[in-house]
């Protein structure tokens, strides 16, 4: 049996900040790891002001086909397969602005989770992971990829729903991404601390955390399942290089130092939410539980 694990985001270059070195971890180890991309990220802006002058020139000319192209690069390097699920970008509008009807966010979820529940049956997932209610952050289209995310794993599993869209399938676990904690980011601070009181990176890092004490205190909830993959921080952080039009090397936000973290946080963490299968937490394992008797029959 090929165990396989479906990964839901809303824009390219998600992928590859939010659970790379575990979808890296995974496919290194044999198991099929497909990302779903929601939107083609076209209302993004170019966040990379070293970005080559022709990569800006292209971008600036067609932004969802250079992103197709930094998406292609961040899928060979994770090893893992990917999707598009096909809509539009809706952009972070301002405050007391709406985003347009035709973009993800303004499709009600009845119709645009409907592509996302026939990938869930063909591919046939043993574990789907997305983001929670708030979307990580409060991005329209992230929000909207929690709630398709939610939607269409109910859906697939309803024999009775959606016929003509392939056999049902109920995924037997579903997690939400914990990765960027406040105690990860408290650990990795404290980390660089020890490591180098005067490197210039503390600043942001310590930025970084007064931010998320805030975000953590209107609602954060722990990890139940923390994922060694400390040996692919590197080729997550290729990836995220990959999409090179929204995130500067040395991005600080991003990119912090791997010998640090490898020794204070060398997991990415994951809460269980709910699960067919027998476990107990904390797991190490996102697959943990899971054994061929206790499957619904798998595909063909």
């Amino acid at each position: 049996m090929t165990l396989r694990l479906l990964a839901v985001h809303a824009h390219p270059d998600d992928e590859s900040s939010k659970g790379a070195a575990t979808y890296a971890h995974y496919a290194r180890r044999g198991v099929r790891v497909l990302v779903v991309s929601c939107t083609g990220g076209e209302a993004g802006d170019i966040l990379n002001p070293g970005l080559a002058p022709a990569a800006r020139v292209r971008a600036e000319r067609d932004m969802a086909g250079h992103r197709r192209t930094e998406m292609a690069e961040a899928q060979r390097i994770l090893g893992i397969e990917h999707r598009w699920l096909g809509y539009r970008d809706s952009g972070l509008p301002g405050e007391g602005e709406g985003v347009r009807a035709d973009s993800f966010a303004g499709i009600p979820v009845e119709i645009s989770g409907r592509a996302l529940v026939r990938v869930v049956r063909e591919f046939r997932p043993h574990v789907l992971v997305s983001y929670d209610e708030n979307g990580g952050y409060p991005h329209p289209d992230h929000i909207r990829a929690h709630e398709i995310a939610v939607w269409a794993n109910a859906v697939a599993a309803d024999a009775a729903a959606l016929l003509g869209s392939g056999a049902p399938w109920a995924t037997p676990k579903h997690y939400y991404d914990r990765i960027f904690s406040l105690d990860r980011t408290r650990a990795v601070s404290d980390g660089l601390h020890a490591a180098d009181p005067a490197d210039g990176r503390i600043a942001q890092l310590d930025e970084m955390l007064a931010w998320r004490e805030l975000r953590d205190a209107a609602g954060g909830r722990p990890a139940t399942t923390r994922v060694p993959c400390a040996a692919e921080f590197d080729i997550r952080d290729a990836a995220l290089r990959a999409h090179a039009s929204q995130v500067a090397p040395d991005d600080p936000w991003f990119f912090w130092p791997n010998d640090v973290q490898r020794r204070v946080w060398p997991t990415e963490d994951f809460e269980l939410v709910s699960s067919t299968v027998p476990t107990s937490v904390p797991e190490t394992d996102l697959f943990a539980g899971i054994v061929d008797d206790r499957l619904p029959e798998d595909a063909p």
